[in-house]
């Protein structure tokens, strides 16, 4: 088993990642502010180490407002013992700790989008230095990584795996199973339109087969949401060797990409946006997605909003006040 190196990063380790056994403990953010002078935000984080196999590293709360990860993978450290598991699990429920703590997508210490920041940087800001001891410190003793999101308070996303192809399509069969094995009814296929500052971009760059997955949102924890997340992340572990069992057969998943501008609706105007068709609905270009109206101009009439390529709405805006730019659905394409 493959041990860490953190030499390199600034965060004090609190745990022992290594022993076999069941644990909890943290990683030390030491960052001085207004709002916590001369002191630390302890980034929680949980390790499962069993007999000899894979290390998996589990990560929930790149975006503090993002709930159903956080949950899931608190439930299932709950749930596991050392002698069920073959290999190492190590959780992050919580990776930006302070944008969880304070509900926000990003960091209220220095603004930072944590899955735009990787592969980060050791004497950077808080949320770089946080990337980096993903990206440098952990992402090497691992053979595959799960990051599990949803679309925060602003937007919902239909429950789907992304599974990164890179450049030279050496990890693709990789991806492509862990999706398939995590069992979502659609797979959003990443590819040109991957930021490579996100989790699923480093563990690209690094050579470690990864997902991500979306699941829901809107703010609150939803029902179906969390128990996809959870029985995903179980058969994910299965399809690995790491728990015991074998999957049962299901249907390949819709394949899905952003293929291109017009993949992203946003608002040509200020208002109020009234959707006339959810996420998980297919539409054809030139359909109307929605209107907007605008209750202080009551004699202006309504701004049709129209799909621009045709597709499954794969998510869609919770905000229903509205200014120009402002997300309102993304339209993903079939993979042919």
């Amino acid at each position: 088993m493959r041990q860490p190196d953190f030499s390199s990063s600034r965060l004090t380790v609190e745990i022992d990642l290594t022993h076999p056994g069941r644990r909890s403990g943290s990683f030390g953010l030491v960052w001085s502010d207004n709002t916590n002078p001369l002191g630390v935000w302890p980034i929680p984080a949980m390790v499962i180490v069993g007999s000899p196999g894979p290390t998996v590293l589990l990560i929930g709360g790149v975006h503090g407002d993002e709930y159903e990860g956080p949950a899931a993978l608190a439930r299932l450290y709950q749930a596991l013992a050392p002698e069920e598991v073959t290999g190492r699990l190590i959780f992050l429920p919580a990776l930006n700790l302070p944008a969880v703590r304070a509900g926000t997508r990003c960091s209220p210490l220095d603004g930072g989008n944590l899955n735009r920041m990787f592969p980060g940087l050791a004497d950077g800001g808080p949320t770089a230095q946080i990337a980096h001891l993903v990206a440098a410190c952990l992402m090497p003793i691992c053979d595959a990584v799960i990051d599990l999101h949803n679309g925060g308070t602003a937007s919902w996303f239909l429950p789907c795996a992304l599974p990164a192809r890179a450049a030279d399509g050496g990890l693709d069969a990789a991806n492509m199973a862990l999706a398939r094995a995590f069992g979502t009814g659609v797979a959003w296929l990443l590819g040109a339109a991957n930021d490579n500052r996100s989790v699923n971009g480093a563990a690209t760059a690094a050579g470690v087969p990864c997902i991500a997955a979306e699941l829901g949102g809107g703010g609150s924890i939803g029902i179906a949401p969390l128990a996809l997340a959870e029985t995903g992340l179980r058969r994910v572990l299965v399809h690995l060797g790491v728990l015991p069992g074998a999957l049962p057969e299901t249907p390949p998943p819709r394949l899905v990409e952003l293929t291109g501008p017009a993949s992203r609706v946003v608002a040509p105007v200020e208002g109020l946006f009234l959707p006339e068709r959810p996420a998980g609905r297919d539409i054809a270009a030139g359909e109307r997605l929605g209107r907007i109206v605008a209750p202080e101009r009551p004699d202006d009439p309504p701004v049709d909003i129209i799909a621009r390529t045709t597709g499954l709405i794969l998510a869609e805006t919770r905000r229903a006040a509205v200014r120009p730019g402002a997300f309102l659905a993304l339209i993903a394409t079939d993979v042919r």
